[in-house]
């Protein structure tokens, strides 16, 4: 009896199917997290980015859209060949002349005052429309005869100006003349269709199908091409919600909003692009495991917070949650206010605090984006690779607040209040009615964040504790018990303050490591400050590019941990 199972031979046909004209469904999907998360860190919220703008910053691969739709080519084609038959109908030596003509028989008709007569004639030969709307608030009577003309005058005057630059910017051929009116009709449709074109080959090289003008679009084009145009749009803009969805973002009331996921994603990002650049130093991450205490899990719960590890999530009371909110039935769909966390205890390894400047001066030339990427990859390189080590951040301006991961995106500079060139301040902060407020922000108060670090890493059970000071410059607040000083420029006092805490944290065997980030505004003295700080307190001075500041902290982070461990 013969074997009838098929060994080969069998060829599956795939209908409609065009591998160049349709991608790779293995190809990786754009990035959408990045874009979304820089906005955020310039901008501290995410009210402001739109389902258009999200578009707009995206980076699409044009073949990811491929054959979805009509021809980008054939329209920039369709437009190329409106365009040249313009060019190749009108001249526009005639129609100059006419303007020309049209300005100056009119500003002959007109009747000056005695006293503005030598300035109008003036005004009329020169050409400017800043002299003669000059002669008009000199009038002092807009509804004269004469004030009336100038108004038309200066609008023929503009005509003037548009045919000029009509000429200027386009090469006619043609041998029709013009009429003014039709030569600024002319002039606004090759405008028009320049800045279409524009658009056009923006989307060809980048797919950003969004950023195309379809009103102005659709006044060259047949209107099967606008529909299948307009399908093209709303097919890119679904596939964009989503890639969004898969990689966290949520859209809801016209605006993304920002996951646990993406976090996550971001982070990850980040750390690759920063051992990609380190892999020519010939030194690596950890060759061997790195074995450490880890977290204790204890029987006590909590919500989950965004930072929590889901390692520690308490699954039978996480699943019940989900199923009290959505009623039984499957599949049930877990959501982040569904979770409930095992509280730990940590025995670290390493406890590190983390001193975020956030004072006035950190807004120029975007710093206090590079300081806000530098502590989502710490956080990122602390949880993945270190679990049982011990991270706090803590924001410094005035005063210093201590602050989680999740809050890391939204720190922004605190505004300038005041501008005086010296500024001597003292506030009582024992006082009721004085609230932090209506104090002055935008100093820099390195002595309340040492001291409060010093307070957070005192907790740890662990003898390898380190500060990690990210600022600019010298310190600008200090507090004195409950008194508050704010001195600038600054003070010596200021700076003795910052000291004797500072040899605090010696004294209790925590390491100060100091990032110095450029400023416009640095100077010998706040260099020196940097290298004063760290030799009084046996700790190091860094002295980094703002751009390059997450490698330079998350590679001495693994290059002393390692020493740690070693």
């Amino acid at each position: 009896m013969s074997d009838k199972r098929l060994t080969g031979g069998i060829i599956h046909t795939y209908q409609k199917y065009d591998p160049k004209r349709i991608p790779d469904p293995m190809q990786p999907p754009p990035d959408l997290v990045s874009p979304a998360l820089n906005h955020m860190m310039y901008y501290g919220s995410m009210r402001e980015l739109t389902e258009e703008e999200l578009a707009r910053a995206i980076k699409l691969d044009p073949s990811q859209i491929a054959g979805l739709g009509p021809s980008l080519d054939a329209l920039v084609a369709m437009l190329e060949e409106r365009k040249r038959k313009i060019l190749e109908t009108y001249e526009t030596d005639s129609v100059r002349k006419k303007a020309r003509r049209s300005y100056r028989d009119y500003a002959k008709q007109m009747q000056p005052p005695r006293r503005l007569k030598d300035f109008f004639q003036q005004a009329v030969r020169e050409e400017q429309i800043y002299d003669l709307e000059r002669i008009w608030y000199k009038t002092e009577d807009d509804s004269s005869p004469f004030a009336r003309g100038l108004v038309q005058l200066v609008d023929r005057l503009g005509d003037k100006y548009e045919i000029d630059e009509l000429a200027s910017k386009y090469y006619f051929t043609g041998q029709t003349s013009m009429t003014i009116p039709e030569a600024l009709e002319i002039k606004a449709e090759l405008e028009k269709i320049d800045e279409l074109l524009k658009q056009l080959e923006e989307a060809r090289e980048t797919a950003q199908i969004a950023i195309i003008d379809m009103e102005a679009l659709s006044e060259f084009t047949q209107p099967g091409d606008m529909e299948t145009l307009n399908a093209l749009q709303k097919q890119v803009r679904d596939l964009m919600r989503e890639m969004a969805d898969q990689q966290g973002l949520e859209f809801s009331k016209g605006q993304f909003r920002l996951t646990p996921k993406a976090y996550r994603l971001f982070q990850s990002r980040i750390l690759e692009k920063i051992f990609s650049d380190l892999q020519a130093s010939r030194t690596g991450r950890h060759t061997g495991p790195v074995v450490g205490e880890g977290a204790v899990e204890l029987p006590t719960t909590k919500p989950y917070e965004f930072g929590d590890s889901v390692s520690n999530m308490d699954i039978t009371q996480s699943f019940t949650n989900a199923i009290l909110r959505d009623g039984p039935g499957l599949p049930i769909r877990l959501k982040s206010d569904d979770l409930v966390i095992h509280k730990t205890r940590n025995t670290p390894k390493c406890a590190t605090t983390v001193l975020m400047d956030m004072s006035g001066s950190m807004r120029y030339e975007g710093q206090y984006v590079n300081v806000k990427q530098m502590g989502l990859a710490l956080e990122a390189l602390i949880r993945g690779e270190y679990p049982g080590d011990y991270l706090q951040f803590i924001e410094m301006y005035t005063f210093a607040k201590p602050r989680t991961a999740a809050e890391i995106v939204e720190l922004m500079p605190k505004p300038v209040t005041i501008f005086d060139p010296v500024v001597r301040l003292k506030v009582d902060m024992s006082d009721e009615n004085i609230s932090e407020q209506i104090v002055p922000p935008h100093f820099t108060n390195i002595q309340h964040a040492l001291q409060l670090s010093r307070h957070f890493l005192a907790l740890q059970d662990t003898p390898n504790r380190q500060i990690i000071l990210i600022t600019d410059g010298l310190p600008t607040a200090h507090f004195e018990g409950e008194q508050l000083y704010l001195l600038y420029p600054p003070d010596p006092q200021t700076e003795a303050a910052t000291m004797r805490e500072a040899h605090l944290c010696k004294r209790e065997g925590i390491t100060i490591n100091i990032f110095l980030i450029p400023s416009w505004s640095q100077s010998s003295e706040d260099i020196q400050f940097a290298h004063r700080l760290a030799e009084a307190t046996q700790g190091r001075v860094f002295f980094t590019a703002g751009r390059d500041l997450d490698r330079y902290v998350v590679w001495d982070y693994v290059s002393h941990r390692r020493d740690i461990i070693g």
